[in-house]
């Protein structure tokens, strides 16, 4: 995290807040600095001194987009006893297709693609980190024994390539019950 990240000011959590929703809705692969600090009332100067330049901006709004995802994990992980990988899977199918989590998993994809392809800058690390974040949330839904297996780590990793493969075939289509029949396949396999 930069400097000026670290200990936001007021003014500087609510225009990422802003920029944020902005992203979300317009995407950030051809973020433009003029028009983002238009539409969140603020100047493309506030901007740059707020987070340095596009890239430190791009990155916050990155960080920004993980918590909502390091959210969403925690919640799969209140439960004490692991739900079992399919269960686990299934639920965190339903929160992937829901059509109201849309622009956040669109924005998700981009950044993750970017990562792959432009592996420096503000993009860097993000497909890496967020293929351990829910390998480990997968994890940790399977039971003990299955979780130290060799053996569970390759369903863990099978299961999020479906997952993860499904999303994109989902927001690239918009064919839910198409997609959502094969992951309850896939479950239906996995249990």
């Amino acid at each position: 995290m930069s400097p000026k990240t670290a200990n936001p000011s007021a003014r500087q959590t609510e225009l990422l807040e802003a920029a944020y929703r902005y992203a979300l809705a317009h995407g950030l692969t051809d973020l433009s600095l003029r028009p983002l600090a238009d539409a969140v009332g603020s100047s493309t100067r506030v901007l740059m001194f707020l987070f340095g330049n596009k890239d430190g901006l791009l990155r916050a709004l990155l960080e920004r987009a993980r918590t909502d995802e390091l959210a969403l994990l925690a919640r799969f992980r209140q439960s004490e006893h692991p739900a079992g990988l399919a269960a686990a899977a299934g639920q965190v199918w339903t929160w992937l297709a829901a059509d109201e989590h849309r622009p956040l998993l669109r924005l998700w994809a981009e950044a993750y693609a970017r990562s792959l392809v432009e592996p420096e800058g503000p993009w860097a690390g993000f497909a890496r980190t967020t293929v351990h974040d829910w390998l480990d949330l997968l994890a940790h839904c399977q039971p003990q024994p299955e979780r130290d297996s060799a053996d569970g780590a390759t369903r863990r990793t099978l299961t999020l390539a479906v997952l993860r493969g499904s999303l994109l075939d989902l927001l690239a289509t918009d064919d839910g019950p198409r997609v959502t029949a094969a992951v309850q396949r896939h479950l239906t396999l996995l249990g």
